[in-house]
């Protein structure tokens, strides 16, 4: 059976001159140059930090090569800031002047100096750990200079921005807030976590930081409610990613963060009003920060190893614990997703291995950085052991780590048996709209079987209960086999198992609700494909180049559209409604997004954003029909539904208003230009009639050239044949084909790179 995480949509860049997303990439160690004008640019710098503004000094960086003119710069951080280190982190902020100057859709870096790591992998390794099982930022590493001056091999962390709230939760405009400590508030005296204070938001300025236009009213209702009215608390706060954020936290004795000290991490506010947490800051996780605020002492090593899965339980200072854990219910899956963490990461040592090999990947920048706060000694010993020694020594991660878990398992709380769930199905398998779906499972030491589900990816998961009772198309009466049936409408159903005895609960998949089956539906009315970066590729009637939506009507009859809605805001579902308007069965439907509704033909109200949204298409009554969320898009290209109308959405070149095709996807992987295959861009371009392409190989292949139109039609191959090593030029002309968008393609054996080209 299939499953999927939260981002529902991996986008796979097909093209080489449109990049994967490499940026974040473990196995790239990026290179960042940033150039000032100014000589005493380290005293300005650290002048701007102490004014505590967040001004920026201006300069220019370039990154792997690629130049970015106007970016503001600023030092960041507490402890790890010293005016007299060389090596201080960085907040560089690409679009600070230019607008959308973005590396991959990202426009803030935030660079860490590894402070306080030996190891150089404690921030890197929790992040890939966490993104299995709740929104948590990319991580890997950069070499950074200024004025050409190396300062060292730096942590590259995603910024928990506007961006990061589109990729994960579909909207960017709601309340987002920081833990932030107000400065000079010493350790052991930052007091508790998530408090309600009353209704003035001057008391908590000293604890929280406002990063989106409004919240404070958000923020005070959120904790009213967890304070004083606990019993609705899961109206205002996502319980189960709550509840992984803080096994997670705990696991991995992240006591910077808000289990123990009130700072690290972000709350935003989804679009179903609950908020949810995001880690941050996480190069002290694994026993580097040690002071617990609830003993007023550091911990030694035992106790580090041993901290209690449930400390501040018991703490009215810490409701972000107390008003969840003591629902017994709550405490149950707290148990359950941290027992999914030990068996995934950590009973099978995959946490040491990941470590060891993420070293690998840094060792050699490791040993040239001149300013690191640790010898290399440290960085190869410090997986296993504590350098150096004294309470201020740094515990080695496999040091703490497998006592830890041994210690955890040990405990009652880890040792009871849960409920075993086994061969979750749905029938029929083929889904349409507007049938029954029967959902099923296999289920052993069970008290009560549930099956939770959502048609909307931001609403929360609805629980209900299954039944083994022989009228439920479970089979037999107490046979394990639990059934349930459900009535579906147009739109796909997301779904996860939650059973539970007296001691124990379990889901199935075990990483629920971050993970969850899918029952695909296959609606009569569909989006099918739209373009939100349209620079060159298809004109609407006035010979604009905008943004557009097509539609496909899978049904045998025909659809009236009148009073159905489109927008690009879910909180808004009626921001545009269609005139009289029909598409005929097996048809396509073109609307465009480009606030043009003046114009001839169907123009919404509103432009698609290249960085990625979401399409939500209602009915007359404001039903759901159709929703599709993307990420960043690039120029040119489309997202659509391959098979047409009913399958998955790919990038694909555009097929306007005609079927969807796989052009490119059936092939194994996009090299891009590498070591082997250089595709050079074809000269010239643009061009009137004849155009020259040349490529190079290292090695005999099969190899084949074809150009491609905008509707992915194959209108030449220019050889296939098999070519020994060296330089090849071959000429196209374009003959009597239109002016517009090309692409030529270069494969050779299973690999594949693509550029664009332009006939005028």
């Amino acid at each position: 059976m299939k499953y999927y995480y939260s981002v529902l949509i991996a986008l796979l860049y097909l093209m080489s001159d449109l990049p994967a997303q490499s940026f974040y990439d473990i196995n790239t160690i990026n290179t960042i140059e940033i150039s000032f004008e100014e000589d005493n640019w380290d005293q300005i710098l650290d002048q701007l930090k102490a004014a505590g503004e967040e001004e920026r000094l201006i300069g220019t960086v370039t990154i792997n090569g690629q130049f970015f003119d106007s970016v503001g710069v600023r030092y960041k951080g507490n402890s790890s800031y010293n005016a007299n280190r060389v090596k201080n982190p960085l907040n560089i902020k690409l679009d600070h002047i230019i607008d959308d100057q973005l590396i991959e859709g990202y426009g803030t870096l935030k660079l860490a100096n590894v402070f306080k790591d030996p190891t150089f992998v404690r921030e890197v390794l929790s992040y890939e750990i966490a993104r299995n099982y709740m929104p948590a930022g990319q991580s890997n590493y950069a070499n950074v200079y200024i004025n050409g001056t190396h300062l060292g091999l730096y942590t590259s962390d995603q910024d928990v921005d506007k961006f990061f709230m589109r990729t994960h939760f579909r909207s960017d405009d709601n309340a987002r807030i920081k833990g932030e400590i107000e400065s000079g508030i010493p350790p052991g005296q930052m007091g508790g976590v998530w408090e309600y204070f009353g209704n003035d938001s001057s008391s908590y300025y000293s604890k929280y930081e406002l990063e989106s236009d409004f919240g404070w009213q958000d923020l005070m209702w959120f904790l009213d409610t967890l304070n004083t009215n606990t019993e609705f608390v899961d109206q205002v706060l996502n319980i189960d990613r709550h509840l992984w954020f803080l096994a997670f936290s705990n696991l991995l004795v992240n006591l910077d963060g808000p289990v123990n000290n009130p700072q690290n991490y972000y709350i935003y506010k989804d679009d179903a009003g609950r908020f949810n947490p995001i880690l941050w800051d996480l190069n002290e996780s694994f026993g580097v920060f040690r002071m617990l605020q609830s003993n007023g002492g550091s911990l030694g090593i035992t106790q580090l190893q041993q901290l209690d899965p449930f400390v501040n339980i018991s703490d009215s200072e810490y409701p972000v614990i107390s008003k969840i854990l003591t629902n017994s219910e709550y405490k149950k899956i707290y148990v359950a997703h941290m027992k999914t963490i030990i068996e995934e990461y950590f009973s099978n040592d995959l946490y040491e291995t990941r470590a060891l090999e993420i070293q690998e990947i840094i060792d050699a920048d490791v040993q040239a950085d001149n300013n690191k706060f640790y010898t290399y000694a440290d960085f190869k010993d410090n997986i296993y052991n504590s350098p150096g020694g004294g309470p201020n020594s740094v515990i080695g991660i496999v040091q703490l780590m497998d006592a830890r878990i041994d210690y955890l398992l040990s405990l009652n709380e880890f040792q009871v048996s849960p409920p075993e769930i086994t061969e979750v199905n749905h029938s029929p398998e083929t889904v349409t709209q507007d049938t029954e779906v029967v959902i099923t499972a296999q289920v052993e030491n069970e008290s009560e079987v549930f099956f939770s589900y959502r048609t909307l990816s931001y609403e929360p998961f609805e629980k209900i209960l299954m039944y083994d009772d022989g009228n439920h198309n479970d089979g037999e009466a107490g046979d394990g086999l639990y059934g349930i049936s459900i009535d579906v409408g147009s739109n796909d159903i997301e779904y996860y198992i939650y059973s539970v005895n007296q001691d124990a609960s379990v889901f199935s998949p075990a990483r629920a609700e971050y993970e969850f089956y899918e029952i695909s539906v296959t609606g009569n009315l569909v989006i099918n494909e739209f373009m939100a970066d349209n620079e060159n590729a298809v004109q609407d009637q006035d010979g604009e180049y905008d943004d557009w939506i097509e539609f496909y009507n899978n049904g045998n009859m025909s659809i009236n559209l009148g009073g159905y809605y489109l927008t690009d805001d879910a909180s808004e579902p009626d921001q545009w409604m269609f005139p009289d308007t029909t598409i005929s069965a097996g048809s396509f439907l073109i609307v465009w997004a480009d606030k043009d509704e003046d114009q001839d033909g169907l123009h919404a109200n509103f432009k698609l954003s290249a960085s990625g949204e979401t399409i939500l298409l209602s009915d007359n009554s404001l039903n759901p029909v159709d929703e599709v969320h993307f990420l960043q898009q690039k120029e040119d290209t489309t997202t659509g539904r391959y098979e047409n109308g009913t399958g998955e959405f790919i990038i694909m070149l555009p097929t306007f208003g005609t079927a969807n095709t796989n052009l490119l996807t059936g092939l194994e992987e996009n090299t891009g230009d590498d070591p082997g295959i250089v595709l050079e861009q074809n000269y010239p371009n643009p061009f009137n009639n004849n155009t020259n392409i040349a490529f190079s190989l290292i090695s005999e292949g099969k190899i084949s050239l074809e150009v491609y139109n905008m509707m992915g039609e194959n209108i030449a191959t220019l050889v296939s044949c098999t070519l020994p090593a060296g330089k090849y030029t071959y000429s196209w002309n374009a003959g009597g084909n239109p002016g517009g968008v090309y692409f030529y393609s270069l494969i050779v054996e299973n690999r594949v790179i693509v550029k664009k080209m332009i006939l005028q």
